[in-house]
């Protein structure tokens, strides 16, 4: 893909911009002290990057998983789709999957409209996702159909991936693309999102409501693009009045005035508060946009409570918002400067070395049955740290955990079915306790990190694994490994 002037974002000091740099240091910190777990971000005002930041191992050239912050560019597919007269959002759902529809069919059911499933009113009183992503046939159409709508569409609110994947299935079925490849000429392109990749359902569909891979300045080109009404430099991407009903509010969601959660729904958008709107997805990925403030903040992140960064957004960025410019302030850009080229997540903190390590490290230990499928570990010292050799039935893993630092590599023993692909990882290890040794291994184009724990008895290796956030709550799972 050519680089055109258009898609190349441009800097500038946070003053010129009417921002104080020490308030975005103090926005940072904030983060930091109180939310810990935020992996990038970029602060975007009058149109130019003013601060961004990337937490070490995490890079500005790694994709993240968006989860359902993908929601808001399958919204913008639909409003593509509907500017080039595929479809209108007052289109029955159903007209679009008469193979699909269940035998009994009712009113509400029969009455819901593409708007519908865009606002999150579609009648449904659950969720339809884990109905469609659990049938043994992989028909996650059919399985959106079964779910009864017991409400009249329009009048209730609920989240619902399904509806999602439901506006993904019509996109495909009418432009015969799916989503990422009808996206790709009409929006990837024109903004410089490059290698996008999209997971699919067993029916070959794009999920829709999550599964999109981007970087973090290509959230920003986004955000930037809504708040230009449409408008990419002097190309038009989207009709300036889609963005107006897109990101308006359709539906109420709560009365919680504190809560960024219960401002109203759009299309595919949250409503914020101070009459700002964003895409979000789940462990902390944002998009948000602040037409009064002209400000577009896109953030990736693993946490484990989403509102904490948006408040301190409301708390510390947006008063310090001006109209105009500002004096030059030289001490204070620098301070934010060395501030953002040194943020770097901890690696393990612990000892390089402990009396049991000459016993326990080099030996192989045969692991007992579990679902990892993992037949024997060893573990040895390294120049960098210590490496993690694992053996299972598909072959042999080799892991390099640094001490005192990241180090990156890729493996399978992490990475997600069906596809089992191998994932970039960044990990680091230390003993942290005598017969103690932890490693971390972060899957640095997501939000998971893994912590394991290596404990040694005797001939004995207890292995303790827990991940630092899931839509469940997270379990520790404990294998047991004897030294062979």
């Amino acid at each position: 893909m050519p680089t055109t002037f258009e898609n190349v974002l441009r800097h500038a000091t946070p003053e010129s911009q009417g921002i104080a740099s020490s308030a975005i240091l103090r926005f940072v910190e904030a983060v930091e002290s109180q939310v810990h777990e935020c992996h990038s971000f970029i602060l975007m005002r009058h149109g130019n990057v003013v601060a961004e930041g990337w937490w070490s191992p995490y890079l500005p050239e790694s994709p993240h998983m968006l989860f359902s912050l993908s929601k808001s560019f399958t919204s913008t597919a639909v409003g593509l789709a509907v500017t080039e007269g595929r479809f209108s959002v007052d289109d029955p759902v159903l007209s679009f999957f008469p193979d699909e529809a269940p035998a009994e069919v009712n009113a509400y059911l029969a009455g819901m409209r593409i708007r519908h499933l865009l606002s999150m009113s579609t009648g449904h009183a659950e969720d339809s996702t884990p109905h469609m992503t659990g049938r043994p046939d992989g028909n996650w159409t059919k399985g959106f159909f079964e779910v009864p709508v017991l409400h009249q569409p329009g009048t209730h609110f609920l989240y619902n991936t399904g509806a999602t994947y439901m506006l993904s299935a019509i996109v495909q079925k009418t432009t015969g693309m799916k989503l990422v490849d009808y996206l790709r000429p009409r929006l990837f392109e024109p903004l410089g999102i490059e290698n996008a990749v999209w997971e699919e359902s067993p029916q070959g569909i794009n999920t829709g409501g999550f599964g999109l891979s981007i970087k973090t300045a290509d959230i920003a080109r986004f955000g930037q693009l809504y708040l230009q009404k449409g408008m990419w430099g002097s190309s038009r991407i989207l009709p300036e009045a889609w963005v107006a009903e897109a990101t308006a509010f359709h539906v109420s969601n709560g009365d919680d005035a504190a809560s960024d959660w219960a401002q109203g729904y759009g299309y595919q958008f949250w409503r914020c508060r101070h009459n700002a709107y964003r895409g979000d997805g789940a462990f902390g990925q944002y998009c948000i946009v602040m037409p009064e403030q002209d400000a577009v903040l896109a953030i990736t992140g693993g946490l484990g409570d989403m509102q904490p960064p948006l408040s301190l957004v409301w708390e510390i960025l947006l008063p310090e918002m001006c109209s105009d410019s500002l004096p030059d302030d030289t001490a204070a850009q620098n301070a934010l400067g060395e501030k953002l080229s040194g943020l770097a997540v901890p690696p393990v903190r612990g000892q390089v070395s402990s009396p049991v390590a000459a016993r326990v490290l080099g030996r192989t230990y045969k692991v007992d049955a579990n679902e990892l499928n993992i037949e024997t570990l060893t573990l040895t010292a390294a120049e960098s740290g210590y490496v993690v050799r694992a053996k299972t039935a598909a072959g042999e893993e080799h892991i390099t955990c640094g001490y005192g630092i990241w180090q990156k590599g890729r493996t399978t023993l992490f990475s997600q079915p069906p596809s089992y692909e191998p994932v970039q990882i960044a990990a680091s290890g230390a003993w942290t306790a005598e017969s103690a040794l932890t490693l971390v291994v972060r899957l640095v184009e997501t939000p998971f990190y893994n912590t394991v724990v290596c404990r040694f008895t005797e001939d004995q290796m207890t292995i303790e694994m827990t991940v630092n956030v899931s839509f469940v709550p997270p379990q520790m799972v404990q294998l047991t490994a004897h030294a062979l």
